[in-house]
Parts: C-alpha cells; structure tokens; sequence
C-alpha cells in the first residue's frame, strides 16, 4: 500500500491514527502493540504470502541479539550466522533471476523463477544487520522483549523505502516518549508537502522522462537532455517525498525518524553529494562495510579497493542489473578522481563552477541508474553529448515542456532551499517585532499543506496510480 494511494490516504490512515489514539497514553505498550499490527496489516495489504519474510526476518534478529549479549561464547559465529540468514531471503528474492540470466548468457539452460521482490527487504534487512552488528560491538543492549524489536523492523512509515533506522536511536523511544499536537501538527504538514512531491512534480516529471527514454531513433539531443533532467528532478522529489511523508508520520506518532536528505542537488562534488543523498544509506555503508574494511586509513591501494567494494554492493543493493553494477563503478571511478587525481584542481574553482561539475556528472549517472539496459543508456548519453538520431531539437522537446511548464517552473527551485530561506528572512522579521511575518509562520504552512493535499486528491483521483521508484529496491 503507498502512501500516495486514496486506500491509504482516506482508509488506512485515519483508521491508524484513531486506533492509535484511541488507546491512553499511560498504556505505552498497548500504543506499541497497535502500531505493530498495524505495521504488519499495512505490510500484508501487498501480498499476505510475503509477510513470513518479514516475520522470519523479526524472530531471526531478536533471538540473535540475545545470543549476541556478553559474555557469551561463538559470538563472532552468531553475528555471521544471523547476518547470513538475513541477508539470505533479499539474496534469494533479489538476485537469482539475474544469476541465473547470465548464467544462461554463457551458454547454460538453466530455468529462471519469476519470483516476487516482497517490498522493503533492502531495508528491512539492513536494518536487522545494523542492530546485530551493534550489539555485538556492545553500542546498545540487546532488546529481550520481542514487539519492540518488531516494532523497530516493521514500523509502516520507514518499513518500505526507509529512511534506514539504527535501534540505538528508535528503541529508547518506545518505551518512553511523548506524543504532541503541536508535533502531529507539524508531521502532518510536512507529510502533506512530501504528498505534494509525489503527486504533483515527480509523475508529472515521470511522464516526461519516460518519453524521453522510450523515443528510439525519435530521440533528440534536446530531449535527450530534458528527459534526464526530468528523470534527475522526479527521482528527487519521489523519494524526498515519501520520506517527507515518513518522517510526518513519524512525528505524527512520536517516533522521529532521521533526515534522508539535504538538498543533494547543492553538491559540489560526488562525494558532498552522497553526503547530502540518501544520508541514512550511506551512513549504513560507512559504518558496517566501508570502515571495518579500513576505511582511508590504510595504504592508496587498500583505500581503493574498499572504495570498489563498497560502490560495487551499493550499485547491486539498488538493482539486480547490470546497469546498476555500472553506476555503483561509476561512482567509485568519481570518488578515486577527486581523491587522487583532479580534488585539489576542483577546491580551487569557484563554487558555481563547481555545482555545474557535480550536477552534470550527477545527471550523467542518473541516466544509468534509469535506463532498462546498457545500450539504452549508451544511446541516452550518446544523444546528449551530440550524437542522437533525431537531430538537435524536436517538437517532441517542445511539448513536454510546454505541457509541463508549470511543473518545470515549480520543481527547479523546489529542489533547492527556497523554503529554508524565506522561512529564515520571515523569522528575523518576526523578531523585529512584525505581525504579518509571525502570522505567515503560523498559518502558512498549515495553509500550504491544506491546499497541497486537496491538489494531490484531485490529480490522484484524475489520473493513474503511480508507484514510488525506490519500491523497486
């Protein structure tokens, strides 16, 4: 179930909420129960038979932690074990069929199982090995009471595409915390404004780069170039709005969640940018794959291959093609550059300059990230540097963006922090003594919300039910 679904707007939502709130606040395990069967109902409304995986995943980890606690024996052998039988069903659901296509590439006959990628086990299940790896290294206790845990794998708002959440940070909150009005207030409007991301700017900017892509000997250098902005613009604002959406609920329920993202589009290198993008991923990679590999405290050589590995498993956790190998190689190649060939050359050019750097070597990669295969990317990134079948320019490019004016006029600067600094000019007025701008603070988020939700309503109930992208992962 997606959270831009009228199902979940107008059905399961306000069921949830009430249920929740329904239950005193004093009862805070009766409030943790709801929201795990909650959870667990949410996570079954896509298929029922996926839902062991999940569980399976649940009892794997909280027997595991308990094994994990000191001063028990063979506790590097439960870490691994548990590990593997995690990691395994995401191993098994994820990347058999690819496997076995090449496999079949070389030469074989193997037969390939249409298997079903049950939704969120990329998440879910670094989110188990996170709390593993944590209690063994003695970061947290393990939790001996098994819904908590539970409760920390499947909570609905993150359950599907995150934001990924260390135990150390989610676990004390359920026992002890407090939910607001003023804090559900502001969950609300911020999950209104992530609704208004997805609904509003990335289908609409979906549309155009699926024409873009799909245009064949159409293609053009022009709509080339407006197809993988838009991709690059509709791959923002879908998956910062579901975690806008997210971390709403979040606050909504008293459990915040942390910032996925921060302006990536800022950047002014490859390596800011996965600073800014997806933070709480790459947080994960740093902590549990890149450091205890060694890190950069090692020999150049040592330093770049835990850079490959790292951007080699990154690349294969957000896809099972090769397209997707490719781009994790692609990034690996940018961060060895700017570490050992051209990052000194790039500190010395001026900001702008340098935000022109990343954004186009961004773009670039997006197209890989985005195309079904190799030659459709080549062709892609071919156009764009001038060699497209279709000439320079087409109608084709002029209509989508005359079609999609307004969207284009609203999405550049939404992708930047417009909001962060109106909001930071109208709170120093606000100071000064000025009525209006403490008025404009108080209402007019609430107000914007209001009317992003009614936009999304009408579109969503004029238009066809779009997916989130990262459900995919």
């Amino acid at each position: 179930m997606a959270f831009s679904s009228m199902a979940f707007l107008f059905g399961f939502l306000p069921a949830a909420v009430l249920c929740y709130f329904l239950i005193p606040a004093r009862r805070r395990a009766g409030r943790n129960g709801a929201l795990l069967l909650l959870s667990l109902v949410f996570y079954a409304w896509g298929g029922l038979r996926l839902l062991p995986v999940l569980i399976w995943s649940c009892l794997v980890t909280w027997a595991a932690g308990l094994l994990l606690a000191p001063p028990r024996r063979r506790r590097r052998a439960v870490l691994w074990a548990a590990a593997a039988l995690n990691l395994l069903p995401l191993i098994c659901f994820k990347y058999t069929a690819f496997l076995l296509d090449n496999l079949n590439a070389l030469g074989l006959e193997l037969a390939v199982p249409d298997l079903l990628l049950p939704a969120g086990i990329s998440f879910f299940a670094f989110q188990s090995v996170s709390y593993l790896a944590d209690v063994y290294r003695g970061t947290i206790p393990p939790e001996r009471n098994f819904l908590r845990l539970a409760l920390y794998m499947a909570f609905f708002p993150q359950l599907l595409q995150g934001p990924i959440v260390r135990y150390g940070d989610f676990g004390p909150l359920l026992a002890d915390r407090r939910e607001t009005i003023s804090e559900a207030s502001a969950g609300a409007v911020r999950f209104c404004f992530g609704l208004g991301k997805k609904v509003l700017l990335a289908d609409a900017l979906g549309a155009v780069a699926n024409g873009a892509y799909a245009a064949g000997d159409r293609l053009t250098v022009g709509l080339a170039w407006i197809g993988s902005i838009a991709y690059t613009l509709q791959l923002y604002f879908d998956f910062s709005g579901y975690t806008d959406m997210a971390l709403g609920l979040g606050r909504v329920f008293g459990l915040p969640l942390p910032e996925n993202f921060d302006y990536p589009y800022l950047a002014r290198s490859a390596a800011e940018f996965w600073r800014r993008w997806h933070i709480t991923l790459s947080r994960w990679f740093r902590d549990y794959v890149y450091i205890p590999l060694g890190g950069n405290r090692c020999s150049p050589g040592r330093h770049l291959w835990n850079l490959l590995a790292v951007w080699l498993l990154t690349g294969l956790w957000h896809g099972a093609a090769w397209t997707f190998v490719i781009w994790g190689l692609y990034y690996a190649a940018l961060l060895m550059g700017e570490k050992y060939l051209w990052g000194a050359a790039l500190e010395r050019l001026p900001s702008p300059l340098r935000r022109v750097y990343a954004l186009a070597l961004i773009n670039f990669g997006w197209v890989l990230f985005r195309a079904g295969t190799l030659s459709q990317a080549g062709a892609v990134i071919a156009a764009m540097l001038g060699f497209a079948p279709g000439g320079l320019w087409s109608g084709e490019a002029e209509f989508y963006l005359r079609q999609y004016a307004w969207e284009w006029v609203i999405a550049l600067p939404a992708a930047l922090p417009v909001k962060v600094w109106l909001s930071g000019r109208l709170e120093r007025r606000r100071e000064t003594g000025s009525r209006t701008a403490a008025v404009i603070l108080a209402l007019g988020p609430k107000l914007l919300a209001l009317c992003l939700l009614g936009l999304s309503t009408v579109r969503l109930l004029s238009s066809t039910f779009r997916s989130f992208l990262y459900f995919q992962f």
